[in-house]
């Protein structure tokens, strides 16, 4: 089955049949999977059904196809097995086990057995049994086979274990969960802006939140530091650490985060890094364009194939390399490029990886920027704000043309006389800024900065403000280890 939006009305039949089989054969589809039954509607417009020419009031033909072609998962019997696969935390019942059960049936209140990773069974109570319904969880007796279920009451469990009889114990093979390979460094805000848009700004505000995070974040650590208001945090990735820097700011947290850093091991004396299995879909003619950025950031092709009108690119690159790389893979292929990643293992350290060439526009002064003072900066590079914002002194505001940083005052107006001369009065014309998401900045940013987090705003900044404070950082060699 297939959902597929339609962007022109008036467009024929056969021509969205068409693009729809176009679409599965993009996605490796064999001659038996092209015959399978068609939908059409829009997520905006909240609708579907069989004829795109006649729209519903909702999405209930789609519900309906799920029913009667997708098949219902399998129920073999025997002895009950359920490995836990995630988890959850409530400060009311504790730490809940998540998974699917692979056979048999899931009793509440029934005793059973706690495969552990050593080989050891220990005795537990299935104390509650929830299944998952719409956005919620709802209470229930039993689970069958085939359901994925939440379990309350066990206690000592980690991820892989086996939930099965204690008498005659059937454990699946465990699974794993992958190591963190990068690092970022959490810190309160402490901005000229501190506490205008957040709720929870304090040192202890971090730490409660951030672990309380790791009680149901698998990847995540927390390791404290020599300061009470700084934290390293280790995830999976730019995009891992995101996720929770995002959902903090929406629960209406301030904070600061440094540059992302890649953890290194050391294997018999040997320097290594984090590599990932790097796979791009991206059209033919702009294939070139992403191996060769790739290559730049010590990537390796291990495949490359067409599949369909794409070209399906893999690659064996560092961990380091993606940092940045993404944006940069939407830019040459015009955003028609799909890529995702994952972690491979760790080998030999790659060399040096080309990083940011461009230096900073930095604000000398606290004030609102003014449309007179940035027309004239223009030709300098590119700007983060626009004319009339409140921009604070060492606020990292643009992107200079060279490599070095620059300071510079937009909060100077022009000065008005009674002449005019003639050209000189026209209306300034500023080149629209340049918005980053949250990963774009946390990519962007370099080891003398921070990228500060409100829950309405987010501004690049440099660790130390004052610019006489930089110069004498700088000069000891505190940035490098910033």
């Amino acid at each position: 089955m297939v959902v597929n939006k339609v962007d022109k009305e008036n467009c024929r039949p056969e021509e969205v049949q068409e693009n729809v089989f176009d679409l599965m054969f993009n996605l490796g589809a064999t001659e038996d999977q092209l015959d399978f039954p068609t939908l059409f509607g829009s997520g905006k417009g909240g609708w579907m059904s069989t004829d795109y020419r006649n729209k519903t009031e909702d999405i209930s033909p789609l519900l309906d196809a799920i029913i009667e072609s997708v098949p219902p998962a399998p129920q073999p019997e025997g002895i009950p097995q359920m490995q836990i696969t995630s988890l959850d935390f409530s400060q009311f019942t504790g730490r809940i086990a998540i998974g699917r059960v692979f056979q048999g049936t899931l009793k509440e209140g029934a005793s059973m057995g706690l495969c552990k990773s050593d080989g050891s069974v220990k005795r537990v109570r299935i104390k509650e049994l929830q299944v998952f319904e719409g956005l919620g969880r709802a209470k229930v007796s039993e689970v069958v086979a085939g359901d994925i279920c939440a379990i309350t009451g066990l206690e000592d469990f980690e991820i892989g274990d086996t939930v099965t009889d204690f008498d005659n114990p059937q454990p699946l093979e465990r699974i794993a969960v992958d190591e963190p390979t990068m690092s970022m460094l959490f810190t309160i805000n402490n901005s000229p802006f501190f506490g205008k848009e957040g709720k929870f700004v304090t040192s202890r505000h971090l730490r409660d939140r951030l672990y309380k995070e790791i009680e149901k974040n698998l990847a995540l650590r927390v390791q404290p530091t020599d300061s009470e208001d700084r934290f390293l945090v280790f995830g999976r990735g730019i995009l891992h650490l995101s996720v929770l820097i995002e959902t903090m700011r929406r629960e209406g947290y301030e904070l600061q985060v440094g540059q992302p850093q890649v953890l290194y091991k050391d294997v018999d004396g040997v320097r290594h890094e984090p590599i990932e299995l790097m796979v791009v879909d991206v059209p033919e003619a702009t294939a070139g364009k992403v191996i060769e950025l790739a290559t730049q950031r010590k990537g390796e092709l291990t495949i490359m194939e067409p599949k369909g009108d794409v070209q399906h690119l893999e690659f064996n690159i560092p961990s380091r390399g993606l940092i940045g790389l993404r944006s940069d893979v939407l830019t040459a292929t015009f955003g028609e490029a799909v890529m995702t990643h994952r972690f491979r293992a760790y080998e030999p350290f790659k060399g040096p990886i080309p990083g940011r060439i461009n230096g900073s526009i930095i604000s000398k002064g606290t004030g609102v920027a003014t449309a007179y003072t940035i027309d004239k900066l223009q030709d300098r590079g590119r700007f983060f704000i626009d004319a009339g914002e409140e921009i604070y002194e060492g606020m990292v505001v643009g992107e200079h043309n060279r490599n070095n940083d620059i300071v510079v005052n937009l909060q100077e107006a022009k000065k008005l006389t009674n002449m005019r001369a003639s050209g000189s009065d026209d209306s300034v014309r500023i080149i629209p800024k340049v918005n980053f998401s949250l990963e774009d900045s946390m990519e962007y940013i370099q080891k003398d900065e921070y990228l500060e987090i409100t829950p309405k705003s987010m501004r690049m900044r440099k660790i130390h403000l004052n610019e006489n404070d930089r110069k004498r950082a700088e000069s000891k060699g505190a940035f490098a280890d910033a």
